[in-house]
């Protein structure tokens, strides 16, 4: 799975720190998130989402094996 979460948190001018805080989790699971190296729970994916004001489609692309 590909995410845009980098692309996003610049858009808002966000660090990963500030984007970590605001949903609850630690700077090193943003940086897991955005390389692709972690899956979310769906809350978590939905808390990003709403953070960074978008939708978890936008945000999450999901790749066909």
């Amino acid at each position: 799975m590909k995410t845009r979460i980098k692309e996003f948190r610049a858009k808002h001018d966000m660090t990963q720190e500030d984007l970590a805080r605001k949903v609850g989790v630690r700077r090193e699971t943003v940086l897991f998130l955005e390389k692709g190296k972690y899956n979310p729970s769906l809350k978590l994916a939905h808390d990003i989402a709403k953070a960074l004001k978008t939708t978890i489609e936008e945000l999450f692309v999901f790749e066909e094996d």
